[in-house]
């Protein structure tokens, strides 16, 4: 019954938060201006789960590497002057510990465990629980470790569930970053290769990459932060952002352009940004950018193949952003929503 309502759900055009109940209480998470804007810890009800969450100012940046950049790739390129309004994004990648609140239905089994009635927030929560990813056929953390560990091998559309689920239960809206906010928020106001200056010599400091990690991804935050403190933007899990993979989407833009997005037409190819445990140095630049694969799913034995796994995308996590100005409900479905892979017969691929 469970995977017939979630082919149902998958199946609506996307699910709206048009009426959001009273959002849960956070210390220092109220924010009406940008000069208000100050770091807050997320909760995930009914859990342990918690996401610190970083305030980014608004501003204006150059995106993009410059053709003199050591292992620059064409795609880096031209660049181009963006423009970007305030938001506040995760402070680490989202790890097992909130993750799995979702994606096994802790939540929903601690109230039945402690006879404890949902209250508003979870009632909207669970119509995304229901669209949530069915029991993987192998342990996803590959052996590698969970508390405290980078979510992994996620498709972008698991990511993007992860995302309404949360911002269901919170009461305050949550999505991915998009590339260009990415991009800025890993630079910090640097311009060189990497947000700690050129020297890949100085990764051991940063990043957990390949030549580093003991053949596996670690726990977030042991390195040091970015200049805005903001933890493993190089390495230990790559992160999906919202955008189409194109090779000409700088070109396509004006200078001065005001928080871009290319918008999801296709399931393959979308960006990754900031690289991953099992990647080499020039993967983890600022401005490099990586595309999902449909190999990225050859090892996964189920017919149809999951829309929620990517079995052969072990370094592949995301982290989260919360806009300060609340989009509208169309501006919601528009980065929530575009191009959710479709469950066909077990014979055709998904997306297609």
């Amino acid at each position: 019954m469970r995977c017939l309502i979630s082919l149902v759900v998958l199946l609506l055009p996307g699910i709206v938060l048009a009426e959001h109940p009273a959002p849960l209480e956070v210390k220092d998470s109220a924010a009406k201006t940008e000069a208000e804007m100050k770091p807050y810890t997320e909760l995930v009800e009914h859990s342990s789960g918690k996401i610190d969450m970083v305030p980014i100012p608004s501003g204006t940046f150059v995106m993009g590497s410059p053709e003199s950049e050591s292992n620059r790739a064409d795609d880096e390129g031209p660049q181009h002057a963006v423009r970007l309004a305030p938001f506040w994004m995760g402070k680490y990648e989202i790890t097992w510990d909130a993750y799995e609140v979702w994606m096994l239905d802790i939540d929903i089994f601690r109230r039945a465990a402690f006879r404890q009635a949902p209250n508003e927030r979870d009632k909207v929560a669970e119509k995304f629980q229901l669209s949530q990813p069915t029991k993987p056929y192998t342990d996803m953390t590959f052996g590698m470790g969970k508390r405290g560990y980078p979510a992994i091998c996620m498709t972008q559309h698991a990511a993007r569930t992860f995302c309404k689920w949360l911002s269901a239960k919170t009461g305050r809206y949550y999505r991915l970053p998009t590339e260009a906010e990415w991009e800025y928020a890993c630079r910090a106001g640097t311009t060189t290769a990497y947000s700690f200056g050129d020297d890949p010599a100085k990764l051991d400091e940063y990043a957990w990459y390949y030549e580093n990690c003991g053949d596996q991804y670690q726990k977030v935050g042991k390195k040091k932060p970015n200049p805005w403190g903001l933890h493993d933007m190089h390495g230990n899990a790559a992160e999906w952002v919202l955008d189409q993979y194109t090779t000409d989407f700088y070109g396509a833009t004006d200078g001065g352009t005001i928080n871009p997005l290319a918008i999801p037409k296709t399931l393959y190819p979308r960006v990754v940004r900031g690289g991953g445990w099992d990647h080499d140095p020039e993967q983890l630049r600022s401005a490099a950018r990586i595309y999902s694969e449909e190999e990225w799913k050859d090892q996964d034995p189920q017919l149809p193949q999951s829309i929620w796994y990517h079995t052969d995308a072990l370094s592949v996590g995301f982290r989260i952003v919360r806009p300060l100005v609340k989009p509208t409900p169309e501006e919601e479905k528009a980065k929530w929503d575009n191009s959710l892979p479709v469950q066909k017969d077990g014979i055709d691929k998904l997306g297609k």
